[in-house]
C-alpha cells in the first residue's frame, strides 16, 4: 500500500471513527485514500475550525481527536488550536501534508517549516523522512498524545512519502499507555509523601480541596467524589474542573480566581491546608501569588513533575496520576467549625438575578437554560464576558459537559468545538454560547453545521462590544474605549438563515420564556441572537496584580 493508504488504514486500526480537516495540494494523496475509507471525515470550513473541532471531540468523548491539513497555510492555520490543546492538556493528533522532499528547503509553493513552527505549541512533533518511519511515527503520536499529561502531537508527512510504497501489513495500532506513578520525585519518596499528606489532612483545621483540570484528564471524577464524600472537605474548582464535584455536594464553594465566587476565594485565603489536585496555580486563579493562600500548607498532586514547586512551593509534592493517589488520602477529618464557616461564606454571597427590565440579563438567561436542559447537555462557551457568566451561572453534572478554552483563552473556540462535541456525542444536546465578537472569529463553521445538519444550539450574547476588553478599559484604562465598538455587527439571524439555520432575535426579558421554548423545541440547529446592555460587567473581579481577598463587586 502507499504511505497515504497506510495512514488511513492505521487510523482505522486505531479505532479512529471521525477526523476533521480541509484538503489541499500536499495532502491530496491522504484524502484520496480517505475517499472510500470507513473513517468518516468532516469537512470544516477553516483549518483552525478543524483543529478546534478535534479538541471539542476529544474533550467531550475522552478519546484522542484527529485533524488534518495541507502544507503551508493549511498547517499554520492549525497552530493556534494546537496551542489551545497544549495549554489545556487535550490529546489531539494533527496530520499535515508537506511538499515533496525533492523541493524541501527551496521555498517551494506552500512550503513552510511546520515542524519548527509547531515545537512551541505541541507536546511532540515529527517530520517523517522515510517510509520506514511512518509506522513508528503514527504509533508514537497516539501514544504520546494520550499518555501522562495529554497534549497535541503533529506529524508532518512529505507528499512523496504519501505516494510511495509502504509495508502491506502494518503493525498493530498503538495502545495508549500510562506509566506507573514514579516512586520518587524531587527527592521525596511518594510513599512518604502520601503518608505526610494523610497526616496533614487529618490534622487540618481549615482544609480546602483545590480541584484542577488534571482530575478531568485523569478520568478521576469518581475518585474525587469518593474522596470528598469520605473527608467532607470544602472544595473549590478551576474553570476547567467545573462539574467535577457532585452537584449535590454540600461543601462545594464553586469556582475560585479572578471571576470566581467570593466565598471560594475567601475560603482559600483562610485555609490552613490546601490540597491541589491536578491544578497548576494559574495566575488567573491565584491573583497576587505572594498572597495566595498565605496560611496554607500545600499538598500538590500532579502527573507532570514540572508543575510541582513551579509557582508555589509544596510542603508535600506527589508526582503521579491523581486517580491512583486520591483513594489513599481518604482520612477522617475534624473540622466541623470550618465547614460551618464555609457555609456562612457561601450564604453571604448568593447570585442575584433581579436585574431591572426590560432588557435581557445574561446571567439569568444562562441560569434559565441550565435549569431546563438535560443533565448530559454539553456547553461550549467562547471567550469573554459570556464565558465567565457561563462558568458562574450554569451548572454541570460532569466536567466533560463544560468545554471552555482555559489556558490560551482563544476567541473563536466555541462554534467549531461544539461541532466536534456534537459528533462525539450525537445523542446529547450541545450548546455553543458565543459573544458577538468571538462568534465572528470562526463564523464560517455555520457551513459545517449546515452540511452535516448538526443540531447545535447557538446562543449569541450580543452587547455590540468586545465586552471583556471594554470592561477592563472602563475599570483600569480611564474609560478609554479603544477599538471595542462592534455596533456595526451584521444581522446574525439573517446570517444564520443564509446557511439554512433557523434563528430568532431576543431583546426583552418578557420574551425570554417563549424564545427558550422555541430554542429547545428545534430538532436541528438553531441560533438565538440575544441583545444585552453594552454596559453590563462581570462581577466579582480580582483586579490585575491584586490578592484574591481584594475582589471588586458591583457595589464597590
Amino acid at each position: 500500500m502507499t504511505g497515504a493508504e497506510f495512514i488511513i488504514d492505521f487510523l482505522h486500526r486505531q479505532q479512529v471513527q471521525h477526523v476533521f480537516g480541509y484538503p489541499g495540494g500536499a495532502i491530496m494523496p491522504i484524502y484520496d485514500a480517505l475517499y472510500q475509507s470507513p473513517v468518516q471525515h468532516f469537512l470544516c470550513r477553516h483549518e483552525q475550525g478543524a483543529a478546534f473541532a478535534a479538541i471539542g471531540y476529544a474533550r467531550a468523548s475522552g478519546k484522542t481527536g484527529v485533524c488534518m491539513a495541507t502544507s503551508g497555510p493549511g498547517a499554520t492555520n492549525l497552530l493556534t488550536a494546537l496551542a489551545d490543546a497544549k495549554l489545556d492538556s487535550v490529546p489531539v493528533v494533527a496530520i499535515t501534508g508537506q511538499v515533496d522532499q525533492a523541493v524541501m528547503g527551496t521555498d517551494a509553493f506552500q512550503e513552510i517549516d511546520v515542524l519548527g513552527l509547531s515545537l512551541a505549541v505541541t507536546k511532540h512533533s515529527i517530520l517523517v523522512s522515510h517510509p520506514s518511519e511512518l509506522a513508528d511515527a503514527l504509533q508514537q503520536a497516539f501514544q504520546i498524545a494520550a499518555e501522562g499529561r495529554p497534549g497535541p502531537v503533529l506529524i508532518d508527512v512529505p507528499k512523496n512519502i504519501q505516494l510511495g510504497d509502504c509495508p502491506t501489513q502494518p503493525p498493530a495500532a498503538a495502545k495508549p499507555s500510562v506509566a506507573p506513578p514514579p516512586q520518587s520525585t524531587h527527592g521525596i519518596d511518594n510513599a512518604a509523601a502520601i503518608a505526610l499528606a494523610r497526616h496533614l489532612i487529618a490534622q487540618a483545621e481549615r482544609p480546602v480541596a483545590y480541584i484542577g483540570g488534571g482530575v478531568v484528564m485523569a478520568d478521576a471524577v469518581h475518585e474525587l467524589r469518593a474522596f470528598l464524600d469520605a473527608t467532607q472537605i470544602p472544595a473549590v474548582s478551576t474553570l476547567k474542573a467545573l462539574g467535577s464535584v457532585a452537584p449535590d455536594y454540600a461543601h462545594d464553594l464553586g469556582m475560585l480566581g479572578m471571576h470566581g465566587r467570593q466565598c471560594a476565594n475567601m475560603a482559600v485565603q483562610e485555609c490552613d491546608v490546601l490540597i491541589n489536585l491536578g491544578a497548576r496555580f494559574d495566575d488567573r486563579v491565584t491573583g497576587k501569588l505572594a498572597e495566595f493562600a498565605p496560611h496554607a500548607k500545600v499538598i500538590h498532586i500532579d502527573i507532570d513533575a514540572a508543575e510541582l514547586h513551579k509557582r508555589r512551593r509544596a510542603l508535600c509534592g506527589i508526582h503521579g496520576n491523581v486517580r491512583d493517589i486520591l483513594p489513599t488520602l481518604q482520612v477522617t477529618t475534624h473540622c466541623d467549625a470550618w465547614r460551618q464557616r464555609c457555609r456562612e461564606l457561601d450564604a453571604a454571597c448568593p447570585w442575584r438575578y433581579d436585574a431591572p427590565p426590560p432588557g435581557v440579563y445574561a446571567p439569568k438567561l444562562l441560569r434559565s437554560i441550565s435549569e431546563q436542559v438535560p443533565a448530559d447537555t454539553v456547553v461550549c462557551p467562547d471567550v469573554g464576558q459570556h464565558q465567565m457568566w457561563v462558568a458562574q451561572h450554569m451548572r454541570f453534572s460532569q466536567p466533560n459537559n463544560h468545554l471552555s478554552s482555559g489556558g490560551l483563552g482563544t476567541m473563536g473556540f466555541s462554534l467549531p468545538a461544539a461541532v466536534g462535541a456534537q459528533i462525539a456525542r450525537p445523542e446529547a444536546t450541545v450548546f455553543a454560547i458565543c459573544g458577538d465578537g468571538s462568534f465572528m472569529m470562526n463564523v464560517q463553521e455555520l457551513g459545517t453545521i449546515k452540511r452535516f445538519q448538526l443540531p447545535v444550539k447557538i446562543v449569541i450574547i450580543d452587547n455590540q462590544r468586545l465586552g471583556m476588553v471594554r470592561q477592563w478599559q472602563e475599570l483600569f484604562f480611564d474609560g478609554c474605549y479603544s477599538e471595542t465598538d462592534l455596533s456595526d455587527n451584521p444581522d446574525f439571524c439573517a446570517l444564520a438563515r443564509a446557511f439554512g439555520i433557523p434563528a430568532l432575535y431576543l431583546e426583552h426579558a418578557a420574551d425570554m420564556p417563549a424564545a427558550l421554548e422555541q430554542l429547545f423545541a428545534s430538532d436541528g440547529p438553531f441560533l438565538l441572537h440575544v441583545r444585552i446592555d453594552a454596559a453590563e460587567n462581570v462581577w466579582p473581579l480580582v483586579p490585575p496584580g491584586a490578592a484574591n481577598h481584594d475582589m471588586l463587586t458591583e457595589k464597590n
